[in-house]
């Protein structure tokens, strides 16, 4: 951790009641010495205080282009709907500030290449939350691949299977539209196969299912019944960049998911990781063999791999793990790795997901962009 100043950055997105900043950005930015909370903005005043009392933030706003101009403020993070994503990142951009948005970044990966071409002409830092990659554990797994102890990787699998939600209230039913970005697809998948590429490398095709199983939701709150574009499931099998194959598999299923494996296999050992959900949110137990031997046995990250300090829950200690990740971007003290994920990274993933659309609208394989 530095001695310096810490970096003073305020949250777009800050109600204590509802969404992901409860859960993961305003405890880990409560938390973290490298940063200061210096202010706070949600659309009601009244929720911008709760949130300024709840968290000790500096100021509360209720309008995100006046926060950007007057807070004393020199990064922003943008935590709301995946749909509301590109107004307040273009607006914090233009403002000079360094910027961290949620995954996905943008709607479309149209939208995604424009923040990431903003941010490059205005000379800022950028982080995207895929948080996934900056678990210890995943870290930590990159870190064995890299230096040789599976050998040349042969072959790999992740799995995620999620228990799914076919009755939800009408707040949360927006996610059923598949344009509007938000969905298995792009955040179950997005973040799992994410943590994957960073551990093995890139896939260069893929030939893919995707697949909407749950046709309808149940409105809890009104009674109805709404048709559903987004996907639940995907299967992805493809060949990597750097040699090996590897597959994926997401889904959310009707009811108790069996959780989250990865597998690498190469010609020298065997890595496994295990975990009730994504290590996006969980952490995430790693087991290794190698030289022959058939018994798998735990292996531990090393304690410099914890950059945040600790904190309540497991989906906001890895969000303060990529904190850690966008603080030495900032200061520019990130010369090893891993590097914080930015919005040119974000555009690669963005343009993964569509080769992974294409490849099941088209029944073909496809190579990533």
């Amino acid at each position: 951790m530095t001695t310096q100043r810490p970096i003073r950055i305020g949250l777009i997105g800050a109600n204590i009641h509802q969404g992901w900043s409860p859960r993961a950005h305003l405890p880990a930015l409560a938390a973290h010495p490298e940063f200061d909370l210096s202010a706070v903005c949600t659309t009601r005043r009244e929720s911008a205080d709760e949130a300024m009392a709840a968290f000790n933030a500096g100021s509360a706003w209720d309008d995100y282009n006046r926060m950007l101009a007057e807070a004393d403020i020199e990064a922003a993070t943008i935590s709301l709907r995946v749909p509301l994503h590109y107004e307040p990142t273009m607006a914090s951009l233009g403002a000079g500030k360094h910027t961290f948005t949620e995954w996905p970044l943008g709607r479309t990966t149209a939208e995604a290449v424009e923040m990431a071409e903003a941010a490059r002409l205005k000379g800022v830092r950028t982080a995207v939350g895929l948080q996934a990659r900056a678990n210890p554990a995943i870290v930590h797994l990159r870190n064995l691949v890299a230096n040789g102890y599976v050998g040349r990787v042969m072959t790999c699998h992740v799995r995620l299977m999620r228990e799914g939600v076919l009755s939800r209230v009408s707040g949360r039913t927006w996610q059923r539209e598949n344009d509007l970005g938000a969905h298995t697809l792009t955040i179950a998948c997005g973040h799992t196969i994410d943590a994957l590429c960073s551990v093995v490398g890139e896939f260069a095709d893929v030939a893919t299912v995707v697949s909407t199983q749950a046709n309808t939701w149940h409105e809890t709150d009104t009674g109805l019944d709404l048709p559903v574009t987004s996907p639940d499931n995907v299967l992805v099998s493809g060949n990597l960049q750097g040699g090996g194959v590897a597959s994926v598999q997401i889904g959310s299923t009707a009811w108790a998911g069996s959780g989250y494996r990865m597998e690498i296999y190469g010609e020298e050992g065997t890595l496994v990781a295990d975990s009730v959900d994504s290590p996006q949110l969980q952490q995430v137990s790693i087991l290794g063999a190698r030289g022959g031997s058939n018994d798998l046995q735990e292996l531990t990250p090393a304690a410099e791999l914890h950059t945040a300090p600790e904190i309540p829950g497991g989906a906001a200690y890895n969000v303060g793990q990529l904190y850690s990740q966008f603080s030495a971007s900032i200061r520019g003290t990130d010369n090893g790795e891993p590097r914080v994920p930015d919005f040119d990274h974000a555009v690669g993933l963005h343009r993964l997901i569509d080769a992974i659309r294409q490849s099941s609208d088209e029944g073909r394989r496809v190579v990533v962009a």
